[in-house]
């Protein structure tokens, strides 16, 4: 049986051996309705509330009352976009995001839009970066909220949530960022940032499937989105999935815990994959910035070919990649991500993501790099666009 490789840590990571065993006591014997007043519900509404004091404190925020457990990181981004407009619909109806944004955001903010919201959609540059002074002029008296995610979960680019945050601060004006891709990967210290909302997903960082978090910095009042019951301080209806916030915060201790030092080692074995790359395969191109990047993310596009036929011929060798985001792998469309950095749909189709984990090897790499090639060569000689035989002149303006 072929060795499998697993590179789309992007699109979810494996649960933690450690993580599996905090949350293995509240899957079994303690079972009880964190709501429920007597011993067996007062037993899970202290390990609720442990879990919230931990995830605070990795976060940085000034109290725990601030962490709001949600379903997962699209309720959060929902959670915090529609409220906050519902919110603040007598003060304005404008809302400013960028056009590379998860589509949590972005399906979230067309929704918006028919019910009577203007957003404007910032433009991004060949790196996948959002300029601030764009977003700066792109403020009326109108606009009530700004959302630019932190990292890209695509391309990877790390935007300059600091700059942004700053202007929306300086305006009155409301910021959330998706951080979805970035907690466990990018150190934050909330309380230290010009931030209000932030979205966060377990399962990104070696925890659980199915948990969520949305930082509320104190005094930001998104509207209540599922109604039903008074869970987490009448914000957010359900009762509350026990074994998965207790999940959530032993991931992200364990996440936080010697990132630095991991993230280096990451980020080198993804530096040598993306060189080698480059070393044998003509007619690719890096999406998104060098070098502000998040340390597991490498993503191409190889001109003339497939992404989908190249993620089968993978799949075939044991190696597990994706051709953008996991939320929209059924799509044949190109990813808007990449469109938006200015290529054509020929170009974007050909897109690879390889997103690295902490568990990935110096051996995979070199075996990944020995299968890729044959591969493309392979599907570049059924594809009628290359020219394999060097007769006339390959026409390619992709960029190594």
């Amino acid at each position: 049986m072929t060795k499998r490789i697993y590179m789309d840590h992007a699109a979810t990571t494996p649960l933690h051996p450690e993580v599996l065993a905090a949350m293995m006591p509240y899957l079994t014997e303690l079972y009880g309705n964190p709501s429920s007043i007597h011993s067996f519900g007062r037993e899970t509404r202290q390990a609720v509330d442990t879990a919230r004091d931990t995830i605070a404190e990795n976060l940085g925020a000034v109290d725990a009352s601030e962490i709001i457990f949600t379903g997962s990181g699209s309720e959060s981004d929902n959670f915090a976009i529609k409220g906050t407009a519902l919110a603040l619909k007598e003060k304005g109806n404008h809302i400013i995001t960028s056009a590379i944004e998860h589509h949590a955001v972005l399906d979230t903010c067309k929704w918006l839009e028919k019910q009577g919201f203007r957003v404007t959609y910032l433009p991004v540059d060949a790196y996948g970066l959002v300029d601030p002074a764009r977003a700066a002029k792109a403020i009326t008296n109108e606009t009530i909220l700004m959302s630019v995610h932190y990292a890209n979960n695509e391309i990877g680019t790390i935007e300059p949530i600091e700059e942004l945050g700053e202007i929306a601060r300086a305006k009155g004006i409301l910021f959330h960022t998706d951080a979805v891709q970035a907690i466990g990967s990018l150190p934050l210290r909330l309380k230290d940032m010009p931030v209000d909302m932030v979205s966060f997903s377990a399962h990104k960082f070696y925890g659980p499937k199915g948990i969520g978090g949305l930082y509320l910095r104190n005094g930001t009042r998104p509207i209540q989105l599922i109604h039903g019951g008074a869970q987490e301080r009448n914000r957010r209806a359900g009762t509350e999935n026990v074994a998965g916030i207790v999940g959530m915060a032993e991931a992200l201790k364990l996440a936080l815990n010697g990132m630095e030092d991991r993230n280096i080692r990451i980020a080198e074995l993804r530096d040598r994959l993306i060189q080698g790359v480059f070393n044998q395969i003509d007619h690719v191109r890096l999406n998104g910035h060098p070098a502000r990047r998040l340390p597991g993310n490498s993503s191409f596009c190889f001109q003339y070919i497939e992404g989908e036929s190249l993620l089968l011929n993978l799949d075939l060798q044991g190696i597990a990649g994706s051709s953008g985001s996991a939320c929209t792998s059924g799509s044949l469309e190109p990813s808007h991500v990449l469109l938006a950095l200015g290529l054509s749909h020929e170009i974007a189709h050909g897109s690879l993501r390889l997103t690295l984990g902490s568990a990935t090897t110096s051996e995979e790499i070199d075996h990944i790099l020995a299968v890729l090639p044959g591969i493309v060569a392979k599907l570049r000689d059924m594809s009628p666009l290359f020219n394999v035989k060097g007769v006339g002149e390959a026409v390619c303006t992709a960029k190594k």
